[in-house]
C-alpha cells in the first residue's frame, strides 16, 4: 500500500477517502478491465453476424486490454486471492459473462457451419480464455511486436484452429478487414 500511496502522490488518507480497503481497490482494478471487456464483447455480439467476425472481433478487443490495463491485469492476477467474498461474487460473475460470450460464438460458428462440427465448445473457449490470459506474463509494450500485431497473430491461431478446412480461404480475408 505504501508503494501504491507513493507512486500516486497522495497520503494515506486520501488514499482510503477514495477506497475503503485495499480489497476495494482490488476490485475496482479488476472491474475495470473485464467491464471494457465485457462492453467490447458485447458490442461485437450486436455488430456482427457472423461468429467467425465475432469471434474474431472478441479476440482482438481482449488482447487489446493487455496493453491498455497491463499494469491492472498484473496487479490482479498475482493478488486476486486476496478478494473479499462479496467482491469475488461480482468478479467471477463478469468473467462467466464474457465466457460465456466466447462458447456463444463458438456454438453459433458450429451451428452455421463456419467451424469444424468435432469441436469442443467447451474445451475451444478454455483453449483461448488461457492462451490470451497468458499475456499478462510476457507481453512488453516495448517488445518487437505491437498489442494490434499480437491480436493479429491469436486470430490467425484461432481461426485456423475453429474453422473448417473449406472456409480457412476466409481467414486471410477477415484478416485484412
Amino acid at each position: 500500500m505504501n508503494q501504491i500511496i507513493e507512486d500516486a502522490g497522495t497520503s494515506k488518507g486520501g488514499f482510503y477517502h477514495h477506497f475503503t480497503s485495499k480489497d476495494e481497490l482490488l476490485f475496482v482494478i479488476h472491474d475495470t478491465f473485464i467491464t471494457h471487456v465485457l462492453e467490447k464483447a458485447t458490442a461485437a455480439n450486436k455488430l456482427y453476424q457472423s461468429p467467425t467476425k465475432r469471434l474474431q472481433a472478441i479476440v482482438k478487443d481482449f488482447v487489446s486490454v493487455f496493453d491498455l490495463y497491463k499494469a491492472h491485469l498484473s496487479v490482479f492476477y498475482q493478488e486476486s486471492i486476496y478478494l473479499k467474498p462479496q467482491h469475488e461474487v461480482v468478479v467471477k460473475e463478469k468473467r462467466h459473462q464474457f465466457k460465456q460470450i466466447i462458447k456463444q460464438a463458438i456454438r453459433d460458428g458450429k451451428d452455421s457451419g463456419e467451424f469444424r462440427e468435432t469441436l469442443s465448445v467447451d474445451i475451444t473457449t478454455m483453449a483461448i480464455l488461457g492462451m490470451v490470459n497468458w499475456t499478462y506474463k510476457w507481453y512488453q509494450k516495448s517488445g518487437i511486436n505491437t498489442i494490434e500485431e499480437i491480436g493479429d497473430m491469436f486470430v490467425d491461431l484461432i481461426l485456423h484452429a475453429v474453422l473448417k478446412p473449406d472456409l480457412s480461404f476466409m481467414n486471410e480475408e477477415l484478416l485484412l478487414k
